[in-house]
């Protein structure tokens, strides 16, 4: 450590630095002339159901990408349960991006055929590849953790493949455990700084089963089989429309 401070980056940096990598992924998609899709929200189970968002999907962007890079970074709590529900949501993506890149199935389908995201399932697999081999030293009781380096940025490349490939909304439900995880810190803060009051025992909410009483193993394991199942459910959107 060149200061000799063991804090690191205050939080206000990390959030501003999060922002302005956003911003510039935001503007350079939306004016990429070769996307027709650059700027509308597609919405699953119906089938080609686009909202333009027009200049908004800017901002838009911005908030997808920043808020699933700090929901990862609220679930790396205790061992494996970060890494192990990423490697979950890069299976899913792989499929959905594979399929947003294939002609034939995105037409039988019914989603957006956006020409050239087929390439992304090779990072998508180098996502799941590298989670599984940090899973083995990071599995309870951990040997090595992530830190902010690690979730902010799987999370951010999350954010951003969801991003490219529109399935934004999809995101929420592959990546349900994130979703919750943040608003239960959310709905704690709030709450407690309204009326005094917590709403759990401890936030993120991994923590409150743990006070609960549920041995940490216990906890990754349910909540890796609700994030699986909530992948599952993501891709059921693909038929569902």
């Amino acid at each position: 450590m060149i200061r000799k401070n063991p804090k690191g980056l205050r939080a206000w940096y990390k959030f501003g630095a999060q922002i302005a990598l956003a911003l510039i992924i935001g503007v350079v998609l939306y004016v990429n002339p070769n996307d027709p899709f650059r700027s509308v929200l597609s919405v699953p189970f119906f089938k080609r159901w686009l909202l333009e968002l027009g200049w908004f999907y800017i901002p838009f962007s911005v908030l997808v990408i920043v808020g699933s890079s700090n929901a990862v970074n609220l679930t790396d709590g205790i061992d494996g349960l970060a890494i192990g529900l990423v490697g979950v949501a890069s299976l899913a993506n792989m499929i959905l991006v594979y399929i947003s890149g294939n002609a034939k199935f995105a037409q039988y389908l019914q989603v957006l055929y956006l020409q050239g995201t087929g390439e992304l399932t090779v990072f998508c697999g180098a996502m799941l590849g590298a989670s599984l081999g940090f899973l083995w030293f990071n599995s309870y009781p951990a040997e090595v953790f992530m830190g902010d380096v690690g979730s902010l940025s799987l999370g951010g490349a999350l954010g951003t493949l969801a991003i490219i490939t529109k399935h934004e909304i999809v995101l929420a439900i592959v990546g349900g455990i994130f979703v919750i995880e943040t608003f239960s810190v959310v709905f704690q803060v709030a709450s407690f700084k309204l009326t005094g009051k917590r709403i759990f025992k401890m936030a993120p909410i991994h923590h409150h089963f743990e006070l609960k009483g549920w041995h940490e193993s216990k906890v990754i394991v349910r909540f890796w089989i609700v994030g699986i199942m909530l992948a599952l459910l993501s891709l059921a959107t693909l038929k569902l429309r």
